[in-house]
């Protein structure tokens, strides 16, 4: 065989063994699961943003909901068993879809602006988006995001989010 004719048989062996690991199926990670109890904290006492609502002092503050998931095409963590919220206007219950890499949960509601002693509080469109990405301890960290539309709070608000298995 030829030198120019062994370099070709030699790279065209090299192609084709790369295709053929190219080729290989890729194992497939086991869907995401947010089953169980979880404590839920959002720290308000650490929030920012451009909304005057940053500056008003607020607790931290926690509850424990029961996450069930269900993977149809779509995987989605659905919180039960808690507390309902203060503001009515959050939707329930919370719904959580798994992104590939966070749950999820995207929503509009009304939110409630306090405008000092006395004062009767304001109600203002906002959009939030929540966030929370697993980590290797079961526990979950993220953001909640809050883009208040209009009135006196208009602005964001931004606090950190956790969740701990019970």
């Amino acid at each position: 065989m030829s030198p120019a004719r062994a370099r070709h048989a030699l790279t065209a062996a090299t192609v084709i063994a790369a295709a053929c690991v190219c080729a290989a199926p890729a194992a497939t990670a086991a869907p995401p699961n947010w089953s169980g109890r979880y404590t839920v904290v959002t720290f308000a006492s650490q929030k920012i943003g451009t909304s005057i609502a940053t500056r008003q002092p607020e607790p931290d503050f926690s509850a424990q909901y029961t996450f069930s998931t269900t993977c149809v095409g779509t995987c989605v963590a659905t919180a039960g068993d808690g507390p309902a919220p203060s503001n009515p206007t959050v939707p329930q219950p919370s719904r959580y879809t798994w992104d590939g890499r966070q749950w999820v949960f995207n929503y509009n509601w009304q939110w409630e602006c306090f405008r000092g002693e006395g004062l009767p509080r304001e109600y203002a469109a906002a959009r939030s988006l929540v966030f929370y990405a697993p980590t290797a301890d079961g526990s979950m960290f993220g953001t909640w995001r809050t883009e208040i539309l209009d009135g006196v709070c208009k602005g964001t608000v931004v606090m950190p989010v956790a969740a701990y298995p019970a």
